[in-house]
């Protein structure tokens, strides 16, 4: 027996694709996996069979058109075809995790192209398939090309391969946020997005933290927040929280920045871990948010403070931007305009020490 893979478009109508699997069964082809991608043309579907060592290409291809299939595509396959493709794309997504950089070589390993190449952005060109030949955008910026002899392309295997560009632009961008920041007392820190699997270390920053701490960032009472509400802060549905970690093989998060996005403002708190407050941290992670939202296009900052917490006001202070107090009592809410530039990354690290 020969392994083959088989892809014919079939109408899309109730009983069709069971005479062509009829039609393969009486030459004794045996189906091993099947995928069905819908098209405007109909159902293209996407075999790999077993195949008695005497059928050839061509007698394939009359069992598939006597199975009412058309436009059909055959060629040899290998048992590593057996891996479905769920499999074979979240395999190819590990890799990217690990290597951004192999983005083409996975793109053509995905869809087993024969050219693979990227192109900086152009106007006027339209990002999709045309035959066998596909275009994909970047994230980045530019696009990538792929062509491939045959089989013509799919929507289906389009929407896949856009999925795998965008997930190494995700990672890159990640691995491109992550920063080493030196405080003035000369200690490293690693300063990164957070992601829904740091909660464990989040929990443990605030358990760290004396109830005084977590006080005057959540202004209520000094009880640990829920794990549900840590989850929501992680990764924010528009905004951003940056976690400040130590450096080593023991990592341990040490301070938590958020910006919450409000309408056009942005809601800004930090908590510092105790033996790292009044060490240039706080200042460092707020000016990173400045810029963040600065980007992203907010017109202002806000944020709630105790009017005793005089370590947070000197850190606010420290920014060298103008901003309004509203008092209620003992909380002060404070709006930072963002017309003025932020500070530069080397600010950041030689930041006079604050919080």
């Amino acid at each position: 027996m020969t392994l083959w893979r088989i892809r014919a478009t079939v109408d899309d109508r109730p009983g069709y694709l069971s005479v062509l699997t009829a039609s393969l069964a009486l030459r004794g082809v045996n189906i091993l996996t099947v995928q069905v991608q819908p098209t405007e043309q109909g159902a293209v579907d996407d075999f790999l069979v077993d195949a008695p060592d005497a059928l050839d290409e061509a007698e394939l291809i009359a069992a598939v058109e006597r199975g009412r299939g058309r436009d059909c595509w055959v060629t040899r396959s290998e048992a590593r075809g057996l891996a479905d493709q769920p499999t074979r794309v979240l395999g190819l997504a590990n890799r990217l995790v690990r290597d951004p950089d192999a983005t083409g070589e996975t793109l053509r390993t995905l869809l087993a192209a024969d050219v693979v190449s990227w192109r900086p952005a152009s106007v006027g060109v339209e990002r999709g398939i045309t035959g066998a030949s596909m275009l994909l955008a970047d994230p980045a910026g530019g696009s990538f090309a792929l062509r491939r002899a045959a089989p013509d392309f799919t929507p289906a295997e389009y929407a896949r391969a856009q999925a795998l560009v965008e997930l190494s632009a995700t990672v890159a961008r990640r691995a491109a946020e992550q920063v080493t920041l030196v405080l003035p007392d000369g200690a490293e820190v690693a300063v990164r997005p957070a992601s829904a699997h740091d909660l464990s270390g989040v929990v443990e920053l605030h358990e760290a933290c004396a109830p005084r701490s977590r006080q005057r960032r959540y202004l209520g009472g000094t009880a640990l927040p829920q794990p549900a509400r840590l989850r929501r802060l992680l990764e924010p549905s528009r905004g951003l929280t940056l976690l400040a970690t130590t450096t080593g093989s023991d990592e341990s998060v040490v301070a938590m920045a958020n910006l919450l996005g409000e309408g056009d403002e942005a809601e800004v708190a930090l908590l510092v871990r105790d033996d790292w407050q009044r060490r240039g941290l706080g200042s460092a992670l707020l000016r990173r948010l400045v810029r963040h939202a600065d980007r992203a296009g907010y017109s202002a900052l806000v944020l709630h403070v105790q009017a005793s917490n005089d370590p947070m006001l000197r850190t606010v202070h420290r920014l060298g931007q103008p901003a309004t107090a509203v008092r209620d009592g003992g909380l002060l809410t404070l709006t930072v305009p963002l017309a003025v530039s932020a500070p530069t990354d080397r600010t950041d690290a030689l930041s006079t020490p604050g919080v």
